[in-house]
């Protein structure tokens, strides 16, 4: 029960070779020291990574399920993410594609506060999905982002975020920005009787983000979107940890690409989007959808969303989020493929007419 397990997949020209990459990862993602310097009794006998079990997968990859002492993590998420795959993520041929924990660090790392049926409850909405318009293009005055919202918000939408790309330029400063459109959506929110929250982008310097979190609770948005790869996974942990702040988070996956698009390198879809994701403390992981213009293939996505809500981690499931490049025409595919427990976002397809937007929503709220 002291130990976890990291899946690998590893690329060699035969067993042999895989065995020996699986030795160095043992080392290098514990104790990095030469393999016969290591000290004898608790440091070799439990710190040091264990090769549980190694095979091949096909004529050219190995799956190596690699164990690790839970005091190698001590309770911090930075360091549970280093000794998953820290140096070893510099090594060709190595990519990180599960993780299993074990009950000690399942109690340390307890995930989302809200997951899906708390974001559910904060909508007041059920069943079906989540109609999620994304509020953009960069340039746009405060005022401008702030009437498309409202028009999204009096459609029906669940759940309105920034685009990533909106974060404090001169053309709508953040506070500006993010209290504008608050009060929008607040207005319509009163107008309909319907519930919509409002995630604003929390971008900048290191000094202003808990600043910008701060503005943001005092004015009552509905949740938080977060880029982890830019500002930290563990400013997601921070901010789904704090009874400050109780307060939902999306997390956007800008930055993120890199990380997974290897064949051979990085973490597979799965365990960035799905299990990373939802360790972290997001409520919400948006994704590249399959179709769009970023490539992710059905297979792809569709481990990201089982990742999302399985009962393989115990902690709360959250909703994946697809995205980019989706449209009404789409959407039966996806609600097919990706069920109900899902937000579904809008971008640019919903903007094409602006005197339509209310309609346009509507019109996909019949189709959930």
């Amino acid at each position: 029960m002291q130990r976890f397990e990291v899946t690998y997949r590893l690329v060699a020209e035969n067993l042999s070779k895989a065995k020996e990459l699986a030795d160095i990862i043992t080392v290098e993602q514990t104790v990095e020291i030469p393999r016969d310097t290591v000290p004898s009794g608790y440091i070799e006998d439990e710190i040091l990574g264990r090769v549980e079990d190694i095979y091949n997968e096909t004529e050219k990859t190995f799956i190596a399920n690699i164990s690790y002492n839970t005091d190698s993590v001590g309770k911090e998420f930075i360091q549970l993410l280093n000794v998953v795959h820290g140096n070893s993520s510099m090594y060709r041929g190595v990519k990180a594609i599960d993780i299993k924990l074990n009950e000690h660090l399942e109690k340390i790392f307890q995930g989302p506060k809200f997951g899906i049926e708390g974001i559910r409850r904060l909508c007041n909405k059920k069943t079906g999905g989540l109609i999620a318009p994304v509020i953009k293009p960069q340039g746009l005055p405060a005022n401008d982002l702030a009437e498309i919202a409202y028009k999204c918000a009096l459609g029906g939408a669940n759940i309105i975020k920034d685009d990533h790309g909106l974060a404090n330029q001169s053309m709508a400063p953040f506070y500006e920005r993010v209290e504008k459109i608050n009060n929008a959506i607040k207005k319509s929110n009163k107008e309909t009787g319907n519930n919509c929250l409002y995630f604003p982008n929390i971008a900048g310097d290191f000094n202003e983000l808990i600043k910008y979190c701060e503005f943001s609770r005092d004015i009552g948005v509905g949740g938080l979107m977060i880029m982890p790869a830019l500002t930290g996974f563990d400013i997601v942990r921070y901010l789904s940890n704090n009874n400050n702040f109780n307060l939902p988070i999306l997390t956007h996956p800008t930055f993120i690409g890199s990380y997974v698009l290897s064949n051979d390198t990085g973490f597979s879809h799965s365990m960035m989007f799905g299990k990373i994701q939802r360790l972290a403390g997001s409520d919400i992981s948006v994704f590249p959808n399959t179709g769009g213009r970023f490539g992710f293939t059905i297979e792809e996505c569709n481990s990201i969303a089982h990742a999302c809500r399985s009962n393989e981690l115990k902690c709360k499931r959250i909703f994946p989020s697809p995205g980019g490049g989706m449209s009404v025409e789409t959407l039966n595919s996806m609600t097919k493929m990706y069920g109900e427990d899902a937000v579904f976002l809008f971008g640019g397809s919903l903007l094409r007419e602006h005197d339509k937007i209310i309609d346009n929503i509507k019109e996909i709220k019949k189709l959930l």
